[in-house]
């Protein structure tokens, strides 16, 4: 088949539209399952920061190194000093009002630093069904699973040490899937 210019640019225009017309979404493949993330327009900085680590594998080698059952799954870099303190890995916070910590909320972790600077290697989903709005304007809330909170559910009953670490390790595969609205639409009704 020959693209003449007019074909070429139809072709162009249809792939545009089409990768416009996607969202991207996290991905989390666990020997457990997978857990699907919208994330949000509304914290550009930390929406930007996860897909970027994502396509680079960060978490691909590393686990939910925390869970607490009423609490939350936490998943990245330990609570080390590299992830609280090299600048390449902090955020400032994106308070949203209205984006708050409900079930399935997913949020950046940090320390106890007075500027509430996110460790951008760290991500959490709140597990409690009630929430966690304790946490709401301390912590930056950039995302929502969509799909896969029965997984969450269940790896914070894994046995677990006294710092709340899994006694076997749950790997991290972390991705970001482009999906269409209708696809996004059968991952909820599914």
């Amino acid at each position: 088949m020959k693209f003449t210019p007019l074909l070429t640019l139809v072709v162009f225009w249809f792939i545009q539209t089409a990768t416009a017309q996607t969202e991207p979404i996290g991905l989390i493949e666990i020997p457990q399952g997978k857990i699907y993330i919208r994330l949000f327009d509304e914290t550009p900085k930390h929406r930007d920061s996860f897909i970027q680590l994502a396509k680079a594998g960060y978490w691909d080698s590393l686990t939910f190194n925390r869970v607490i059952p009423n609490f939350v799954a936490q998943g990245g870099c330990p609570d080390t000093e590299e992830g609280f303190n090299d600048l390449e890995y902090l955020l400032e916070p994106e308070f949203v009002r209205g984006i708050t910590h409900v079930y399935g909320a997913v949020g950046a972790g940090r320390d106890n630093n007075p500027d509430k600077l996110s460790a951008r290697c760290q991500f959490y989903i709140v597990q409690n069904k009630n929430g966690l709005h304790r946490l709401d304007g301390d912590y930056t809330v950039f995302g929502q699973v969509i799909k896969g909170m029965d997984i969450v559910d269940r790896i914070v009953y894994e046995k677990r040490d006294e710092t709340d670490e899994p006694l076997s390790p749950i790997t991290l595969k972390v991705k970001i899937i482009n999906l269409s609205k209708s696809e996004i639409e059968k991952l909820l009704d599914s």
